[in-house]
Protein backbone atom coordinates (compact mmCIF):
# COMPACT_ATOMS: atom_id res chain seq x y z
CA UNK A 1 0.00 0.00 0.00
CA UNK A 2 1.25 3.44 -0.89
CA UNK A 3 1.12 6.14 1.75
CA UNK A 4 -0.15 9.67 1.29
CA UNK A 5 3.31 11.26 1.36
CA UNK A 6 4.53 9.03 -1.45
CA UNK A 7 1.42 9.71 -3.57
CA UNK A 8 1.87 13.46 -3.12
CA UNK A 9 5.57 13.21 -4.07
CA UNK A 10 4.65 11.34 -7.27
CA UNK A 11 1.96 13.91 -8.10
CA UNK A 12 4.28 16.86 -7.50
CA UNK A 13 7.05 15.35 -9.63
CA UNK A 14 4.58 14.64 -12.43
CA UNK A 15 3.21 18.18 -12.30
CA UNK A 16 6.73 19.69 -12.40
CA UNK A 17 7.66 17.57 -15.41
CA UNK A 18 4.41 18.35 -17.21
CA UNK A 19 4.73 22.10 -16.68
CA UNK A 20 8.35 21.97 -17.87
CA UNK A 21 7.28 20.18 -21.05
CA UNK A 22 9.05 16.95 -20.14
CA UNK A 23 7.62 13.49 -20.75
CA UNK A 24 9.87 11.55 -18.35
CA UNK A 25 9.48 11.61 -14.58
CA UNK A 26 11.86 10.14 -12.02
CA UNK A 27 10.89 9.71 -8.38
CA UNK A 28 12.71 7.59 -5.80
CA UNK A 29 14.82 5.95 -8.49
CA UNK A 30 11.82 4.99 -10.62
CA UNK A 31 11.63 6.47 -14.11
CA UNK A 32 8.40 6.63 -16.13
CA UNK A 33 8.09 8.02 -19.65
CA UNK A 34 4.78 9.19 -21.09
CA UNK A 35 4.07 9.28 -24.83
CA UNK A 36 1.49 12.07 -24.70
CA UNK A 37 0.18 14.80 -22.45
CA UNK A 38 -3.11 12.87 -22.28
CA UNK A 39 -1.29 9.96 -20.61
CA UNK A 40 0.18 12.36 -18.07
CA UNK A 41 -3.24 13.88 -17.44
CA UNK A 42 -4.69 10.40 -16.85
CA UNK A 43 -1.89 9.57 -14.41
CA UNK A 44 -2.45 12.85 -12.57
CA UNK A 45 -6.19 12.21 -12.31
CA UNK A 46 -5.50 8.77 -10.86
CA UNK A 47 -3.06 10.19 -8.33
CA UNK A 48 -5.52 12.92 -7.32
CA UNK A 49 -8.24 10.29 -6.83
CA UNK A 50 -5.95 8.15 -4.69
CA UNK A 51 -4.81 11.14 -2.63
CA UNK A 52 -8.41 12.22 -2.01
CA UNK A 53 -9.31 8.70 -0.91
CA UNK A 54 -6.30 8.51 1.42
CA UNK A 55 -7.12 11.90 2.96
CA UNK A 56 -10.79 11.20 3.54
CA UNK A 57 -10.36 7.79 5.11
CA UNK A 58 -13.94 7.04 4.13
CA UNK A 59 -15.44 4.49 1.80
CA UNK A 60 -16.48 6.24 -1.39
CA UNK A 61 -18.96 3.66 -2.63
CA UNK A 62 -21.19 1.11 -0.92
CA UNK A 63 -23.24 -1.47 -2.78
CA UNK A 64 -26.08 -3.27 -1.08
CA UNK A 65 -27.69 -6.36 -2.51
CA UNK A 66 -30.56 -8.19 -0.90
CA UNK A 67 -33.07 -10.90 -1.65
CA UNK A 68 -36.36 -11.96 -0.14
CA UNK A 69 -34.76 -15.22 0.90
CA UNK A 70 -37.32 -17.24 -1.00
Amino acid sequence: MTDLTQLEAWRDALLRARYAGLRTVEVEGRRVSYATDAEMATALADLERRIAAAQSGRVSQVRIQSTKGV
